[in-house]
Order: structure tokens, then sequence, then C-alpha cells
């Protein structure tokens, strides 16, 4: 008998993730249904004490029957963020208008969302592949996608301020080449993509379904590695990924 509730508990999953979706797009246009009030929180405490956002999200799947939210209200949040930081970058610089528009459209929908459902689709694929437990008393659950994304969207806004509020801060002395501005700035980019690792690794491993998920943690490795060799060789990770942006790392245009 048991097994056959949860065949029609995966069932009933399954067939209501496209109603999900379809929610949730609709509630991207209804700003009052949106709970600002609880992203906001989650926002504050992803950058003082980010496990306890994955201790309400335990609460939340208990409560919905789903890991993956249903409000957009912290993904609005995330591209105002966005929004602002470009006009930042833009006084900063300079930027006309229309330099100003494709900064702004380039950050939130290629740097947050395009890289964001790259690193979510392999997260999803990856952790369903090899980081599923299968032992007789665990049940068929899986990843989903959309939580997936959301581990994205929590990563992704330390990251934020660290790189685009941050740096914009301390610009006048990191857009330079000398030793110090070179370290300041890889150390920035540093405690940046490991911040990002850190906290996606605290979201797959909440799911209780998961093992082994240490191993997500194995990137930062890389990322010390590449911060070493950035020193000794005196590559300023700021002004490197201006140049990659077409912003001219020398001051105000």
């Amino acid at each position: 008998m048991l097994p056959n509730n949860m065949s029609a508990n995966r069932q009933g999953n399954m067939s209501g993730r496209p109603s999900r979706r379809h929610k949730f797009i609709r509630r991207l246009l209804l700003f009052r249904q949106m709970d600002f009030e609880l992203a906001m929180w989650e926002m504050l405490n992803l950058c003082i004490a980010p496990s306890k956002v994955y201790r309400n999200i335990t609460y939340h799947k208990q409560t919905k029957n789903q890991w993956a939210r249903d409000d957009p209200a912290f993904l609005v949040l995330l591209a105002g963020c966005l929004c602002i930081t470009s006009v930042g970058f833009s006084v900063y610089f300079w930027f006309p208008w229309w330099k100003l528009l494709s900064f702004a459209l380039w950050v939130i929908l290629f740097d947050c969302v395009v890289i964001g459902c790259i690193i979510s689709t392999a997260g999803w694929h990856l952790s369903n592949k090899y980081l599923r437990l299968e032992t007789p008393h665990t049940t068929d659950e899986k990843v989903e996608w959309g939580y997936c994304f959301d581990i994205h969207c929590n990563s992704f806004f330390p990251l934020v301020l660290i790189l685009h509020v941050l740096q914009l801060v301390l610009m006048p002395l990191l857009n330079k080449q000398t030793f110090i501005s070179v370290f300041l700035a890889d150390t920035l980019y540093l405690c940046a993509v490991s911040s990002y690792i850190y906290i996606t690794f605290l979201g797959y491993s909440t799911l209780p379904f998961l093992g082994n998920t240490v191993a997500l943690l194995f990137p930062a490795v890389a990322m010390l590695g590449t911060y070493i060799m950035c020193i000794l060789l005196q590559i300023n990770l700021t002004t490197t990924v201006l140049y990659m942006y077409g912003i001219e790392s020398t001051g105000p245009q």
C-alpha cells in the first residue's frame, strides 16, 4: 500500500510542475502578491547566516510540498539590485544612456539568468545522477530544476554585493596595476566566488536525499589556485573583467 501512495505522490508532483511554473510566471506581474519582506529577510541572512535561509526552505517544503520558491519576489529584488549597481557603474565610468541600458540588460539577462540557467542545469543533472542516495529507506525524490535556480540566485546575491557594490566603492584603489591593487582586487574575487561556492554547497546539502555534497566545495580549490597564480603573475582581475565588459579600466570615460 505504501509504495502505491508514494507513486501517486510522485505522479502528483510531476503533473503539478507545469502549473507551478505558470503560477510563478503569472506572479511576476502581480507585485502586490509578492512577499518582499521574506525576500529581504533571505537576502540579509544570505550575508550573515545563509544556513538559516535553507532551514526556512526546509519548512517551505513541508508546507508547500516543493523545494523551489513559488514567489518571484527574490528574483525581482535581485534584478532591481543589478539595475541599481549598473547605474553606479555608469555614473563612475560616465556611460552614455545606451551603454547603461546595454550593460544593465547584459548583467541581468546574461550574467544572472543565462549563466544561472547553465549552472543550474549542470547542478540539477549532476546532483540527480551522482549525488542521490540509493537506499531501501529513501524515496524516489529528485532535485527540482527550479530549486537549483533558487540556489544560484541565493549564491549570486552576496557575489553581487562584493563585485558590484564593494568593488565599485573601492574602484579608485583597485583600478591600478600596483601590487596592493592586484592583491585587493584578486582577494575580492576570491571572496566572491568562494561565497558563491559555499552557499551553493549549503543549498544542495540541505536536501536529505543527497549525499557526498562536500564534492561541491572542490571548485574552491581551483579558485584558490587561480588566485595564487594571478597574484604571482600580477594579474588584476578587476581590470581584466572590466576589459572583458568593454570598459576602459584607466578611469572614467
